[in-house]
């Protein structure tokens, strides 16, 4: 066991890669009074396309697979795992994203015995050609759901606008089209594939000593049979240069347009420091001139271009990168001119010191309030680190990042070529309004 002392936050960080390749991380809270442990394998609704262990052979899955795995994983011989968690006294919860699925749960007592059902459950899959039919139609209501929800429809119109057929776009949960198609070998196939411990990693924030619970976790996993397996072997289609499109569009039953639009990052950074570099100065870069308390945010308002749910995320893994701004519009193009030309304005004449340092104060706030929460801290953890990076050395990035530095990414990032825009206009919609 590795012990990491992270000695200006304060925090320690014990680590262990067990013999069948699970890395362990464990974070001790103390005083804390809920504990919170995650379970994620590195494997999302990107990974369509790759080789299958056993036999050696590419194959080509349908959407959605990995978000329609992470359902089934629940459901065991002998029941719903639920179940198994609420007489514990736990809470227990799933997600899938572009490249992950995470299993978890929080509890304040029996922290031993729900670290066994998650290990077990998750390491453990059944799967009947009943039960994945019957899924099928639970989750293509969920995809019927997603449909009519304006904020899923104007998000992922705008990453199919960035990135047209790639992966990268399509909807995590796929299409009713797409899930038709999943059998049960399907899920095994891709279960197989991404649920080896050696590609997973395992997180335990709280009050806990961790020499314990690495004790608990070992003797778990002795218990079961695993063979070695080697990387494994993905296979992503290269990112199109430009956008697909510069603008999608389409309408829904709301009361006013919604709109998202951002620019896309044409080359991504192999190395996770450079991105993480490239991340804390994009975060500070669109705080200060886009951020609740900067003169253009109080400007789109007053304007009434806009609400006080407008905002701003950059996003960037190793495979693809963008940013994203927007929110509620009655004047949606209006909006997007008035923002891109302000940006490209602010790209150029470069983000004052003092903007600057108030950004860097306040991303350091959001950064250390982020500690005082086991399932943020544990989930975004766990998202750095399969991306290569660690989340508790961004405070370094960010306490080193020179102004210089990010007015250069900032620069390189405005560029009017990577732009698209996302519109949801309402069924009745204003005067003016127009669909491809």
């Amino acid at each position: 066991m590795q012990e990491t002392r992270y000695e200006r936050l304060q925090e320690t960080v014990f680590h262990e890669q067990l013999e069948n390749g699970l890395q362990v991380y464990i974070m001790p809270k103390p005083e804390y009074r809920q504990t919170y442990a995650s379970f994620t394998t590195r494997y999302g609704s990107i990974d369509s396309e790759f080789v299958e262990p056993d036999r050696q052979t590419r194959i080509h899955v349908p959407d959605g697979i990995a978000h329609f795995l992470e359902h089934k994983m629940f459901e065991e011989e002998h029941g719903d795992v639920f179940m198994d968690f609420a007489k514990t006294g736990a809470q227990a919860n799933a997600f899938t994203t572009f490249d992950s699925t995470t299993y978890l749960f929080s509890c304040t007592t029996a922290l031993d015995d729900n670290l066994g059902i998650l290990l077990d459950f998750v390491q453990h899959p059944y799967f009947t050609e009943e039960n994945v039919e019957k899924e099928k139609g639970i989750i293509g209501q969920e995809i019927k759901m997603y449909e009519d929800n304006p904020s899923w429809r104007v998000y992922f119109q705008l990453l199919q606008a960035f990135y047209g057929t790639h992966p990268a776009a399509v909807d995590i949960a796929g299409t009713i089209e797409s899930i038709t198609a999943i059998t049960k070998e399907d899920l095994y196939n891709c279960y197989r594939t991404f649920y080896h411990p050696s590609n997973m990693i395992l997180v335990v924030v709280g009050d806990v000593d961790a020499e314990s619970i690495l004790q608990v976790i070992r003797a778990n996993q002795s218990s079961k049979s695993y063979k070695p397996q080697a990387a494994i072997q993905r296979f992503y289609p290269p990112l199109p240069e430009y956008p697909s499109k510069a603008l999608a569009e389409s309408r829904l039953a709301i009361a006013q347009p919604r709109v998202l639009f951002g620019f896309k990052e044409r080359h991504v950074d192999s190395d996770p420091e450079r991105r993480q570099l490239r991340e804390a100065a994009m975060e500070l870069g669109l705080d200060a001139l886009l951020g609740r308390s900067s003169d253009l945010y109080q400007a789109l308002i007053d304007e009434g271009l806009t609400d006080q749910g407008f905002s701003t995320e950059y996003e960037l893994t190793r495979l693809y990168g963008h940013s994203v701004f927007g929110g509620n519009s009655k004047k949606p193009r209006e909006l997007i001119e008035r923002v891109k030309a302000a940006l490209q304005e602010f790209a150029q004449a470069g983000v004052l010191e003092s903007d600057f340092e108030r950004s860097k104060r306040k991303a350091m706030g959001r950064f250390l309030s982020l500690l005082d929460s086991p399932q943020g801290i544990a989930n975004v953890f766990t998202a750095q680190k399969l991306r290569g990076m660690d989340i508790l050395a961004s405070l370094d990035a960010l306490t080193q990042l020179r102004l210089d530095d990010l007015n250069a990414i900032l620069r390189n990032h405005i560029d009017d070529t990577q732009f698209a825009a996302s519109i949801v206009w309402p069924e009745e919609s204003t005067a003016g309004a127009s669909l491809d």
